[in-house]
Parts: structure tokens; C-alpha cells; sequence
């Protein structure tokens, strides 16, 4: 076998439709796509368009990108716990939740610390 006897298999690959080129191909004149109007056009996209109603893009709120119920977290390195540890704010022997981190001013409610 050489490399210019490599055939696909039989039928593997349907010949394409050519729209547009006469009656009797059964695609021709409109070419499939009806008639008239914008939407006969090439390059033509009517997205978001719901036919008269109004588009969900227009009935939904507007309100950015981020969800009302999002959470928000806090960066919090390493090293800072260990600063607050060795200044004596943070106790290592009784766990660090989010309480202890808001006694010893690492983290601040509501925002980014």
C-alpha cells in the first residue's frame, strides 16, 4: 500500500449541495432560503430578535456582571499569619476561623483586606 492508494470508504463523504445553479438541481433559484426579505440576504443575523416579543436582553435587570448573592474572599498569605502569630494577636493553639481573623485585623467584613 502506498500512500496514493489511501481511499476514504465508500460513501464516507456526501458531495456537497451547490445551491443556486438552476431549477432542476432542486436547490435553485431562492436557493433554500425562501423568499424575500432580510432574511433572504447573505450576511445577515437577526440575533436576539424574538419575533416581536421583547428580548430577553431587555426584560432581564441591569446589574453588571457579578451575582447578588455572590461571596466575596479575602487573600490572606502565609506570611501575614505568621507576622500576626509572632506579634502575639493570633493564638496558634486555638483555631483560626473567621472570627479570630477579624480580632486580630487580617480580614475586614465586606471587603478585601
Amino acid at each position: 500500500m502506498k500512500l496514493n492508494e489511501l481511499r476514504d470508504n465508500p460513501g464516507a463523504r456526501r458531495k456537497f449541495k451547490r445551491v443556486g445553479r438552476g431549477i432542476g438541481s432542486g436547490k435553485g433559484k431562492t436557493a433554500g432560503r425562501g423568499v424575500k426579505g432580510q432574511k433572504a440576504r447573505t450576511g445577515v443575523a437577526l440575533n436576539g430578535f424574538e419575533g416581536g416579543q421583547l428580548p430577553i436582553y431587555r426584560r432581564l435587570p441591569k446589574r453588571g456582571f457579578k451575582p447578588l448573592s455572590r461571596t466575596v474572599y479575602s487573600p490572606l498569605n502565609l506570611a501575614r499569619l505568621e507576622r500576626a502569630i509572632a506579634a502575639g494577636r493570633l493564638d496558634p493553639e486555638r483555631p483560626i476561623d473567621e472570627a479570630a481573623l477579624r480580632a486580630a485585623g487580617l480580614v475586614r467584613k465586606g471587603r478585601h483586606a
